[in-house]
């Protein structure tokens, strides 16, 4: 049975990176939320660029309004900038711990696991089958215990104008600087990759 906590403080607790409980109600609640709005978004039919920038906004929670719509296709595309193109489809944990730049371009099969705040720079593409994983576990098989016991994570912050290629996975804490290629198939590990950085 998960302890009784304060969820405020277990929230906070998250999103800092320390050890929380992921199945008190507000937080099953919440990836409840977000898991209904991606599975709106992937059931979907065949979308305008307008169309996916409004699923996004459901994903993430943005109460934002989108501008109004541009004359043609080709303009709503420049006028829709600031929301990613997404190819579906995409598993996403909380959605409100996610914040992208704009022109980003995210391929399909792309998992977020945002525990924790994860940041994607402008002009920066994601190839298919991306996971990044903000969250992770004790290593202590005896603290782990199951889904009753504690869970953390660390931002992982994604530069400007990098292209993330297939199968790519991002674990927790890993900054990526601008303008970084990291090769197809990588396990990113290292907690800070250089601005223009190209390999695996």
């Amino acid at each position: 049975m998960v302890p009784k906590v304060d969820e405020a403080d277990n929230l906070a607790r998250m999103q800092r990176g320390e050890l929380y409980y992921a199945f008190t109600p507000q937080l099953v609640a919440a990836r409840r939320r977000c898991g209904q709005a991606v599975g709106r978004f992937n059931r979907a039919g065949d979308l305008t660029r307008r169309e996916i920038a409004q699923y996004w906004k459901e994903i993430i929670a943005c109460q934002k309004e989108l501008p109004p719509p541009a004359p043609s296709e080709d303009e709503e595309d420049a006028v829709l900038h600031e929301y990613p193109w997404i190819e579906r489809p995409i598993n996403i944990d909380y959605g409100t711990n996610i914040t992208v730049g704009s022109n980003v371009f995210i391929n399909f099969n792309c998992t977020i696991l945002d525990t924790c705040q994860v940041s994607i720079g402008s002009r920066t593409l994601i190839g298919p089958n991306v996971s990044l994983f903000s969250g992770t576990h004790p290593l202590d098989p005896d603290l782990r215990n199951g889904t009753n016991g504690p869970e953390l994570g660390g931002t992982i912050t994604i530069g400007e104008d990098c292209w993330i290629a297939g199968n790519v996975i991002i674990l927790p804490g890993v900054t990526i600087g601008n303008g970084c290629t990291i090769g197809a198939g990588s396990v990113v590990t290292r907690l800070e990759i250089p601005p223009g950085y190209s390999g695996r």
